[in-house]
């Protein structure tokens, strides 16, 4: 009898230990799942957010596009201040000529065959090409490079004995040279003096006649022009408008309160076609 309760009480004493042992089991389980919650609630608290979205590291450089103006002077004023140098030709003049006479490189004569100043075949042997102007189909001088198109320039003006009181006149005056050029025939257009002023000063481009002749005044500010330091397309008088893409006729004409037939013979146009980059009389 005496084993029988002493086995039954070994039995209760057994199972209390055992449940106990559980119930610790259990809690220090409990205990380590709430510490290990706390531990990445912690450790995110830390942690920086993640963004979707990868921070800009590299500064935005896109920029707008110059004007074919302000491209064909920066590619050709080195050009223009050769030829003068050679020939005394202003390089203003050579440079607001070559954006007249071209539609600043943009016209089929100076796209196809490098000619910048519409000059016609005469006595010319090399290559041709044949282009509509004030009779169908007439011929002009194809040159292999733009730059023996501004050499020929300074040599038309140069040879030709119409155009010597042009070298009478001081280097830097560009007014004096324009006026002079239409006097002697280069033009027919009444205001191509008036355009090409308006070219010179609204894009500075005495600044290169300066730099040739050493003026102390300006040896240190030639620059390259840029879209940010010229008006977009009317100059200071209001003259003149510089054609820009998506310009026709019809909304030029509308602009200035002029109908499309007054702005075509004010400009000497016989159709409706324009260049990017053509200058024209608006008053």
């Amino acid at each position: 009898m005496r084993k029988i309760v002493f086995l039954c009480l070994l039995s209760v004493l057994v199972f209390n230990c055992g449940s106990k042992k559980k119930a610790a089991s259990v809690k220090t389980k409990k205990e380590r799942v709430v510490r290990n919650q706390n531990t990445r609630s912690a450790t995110s608290s830390t942690q920086p957010k993640t963004n979707n979205t990868a921070p800009t590291t590299t500064p935005n450089t896109t920029s707008s596009s110059s004007s074919p103006t302000v491209a064909y002077i920066n590619l050709y004023h080195a050009v223009a201040m050769e030829e003068m140098k050679l020939y005394g030709i202003p390089a203003s003049i050579t440079l607001a000529q070559g954006i007249l006479e071209s539609g600043s490189g943009k016209g089929r004569l100076s796209v196809e065959a490098n000619n910048h100043f519409g000059i016609k075949c005469h006595d010319w042997t090399g290559a041709k090409i044949y282009h509509d102007d004030d009779r169908s189909q007439e011929c002009f001088r194809k040159y292999n490079d733009a730059k023996y198109s501004f050499r020929d320039h300074s040599l038309f003006l140069k040879e030709r004995k119409r155009y010597y009181k042009l070298f009478e006149l001081d280097p830097d005056d560009y007014r004096g040279w324009a006026r002079e050029l239409r006097a002697a025939g280069y033009a027919t257009d009444r205001r191509y003096p008036e355009k090409l002023i308006d070219l010179i000063e609204r894009y500075q481009l005495h600044q290169y006649d300066d730099q040739v002749l050493g003026n102390p005044a300006s040896r240190n500010r030639i620059r390259t022009v840029t879209s940010t330091n010229v008006p977009a397309s009317v100059d200071n008088f209001g003259n003149t408008y510089t054609v820009q893409k998506g310009d026709t006729l019809y909304s030029i004409s509308k602009k200035h309160n002029l109908t499309v037939e007054q702005l075509r013979k004010m400009n000497g146009l016989k159709n409706n076609d324009l260049q990017i980059g053509q200058v024209l009389s608006v008053k």
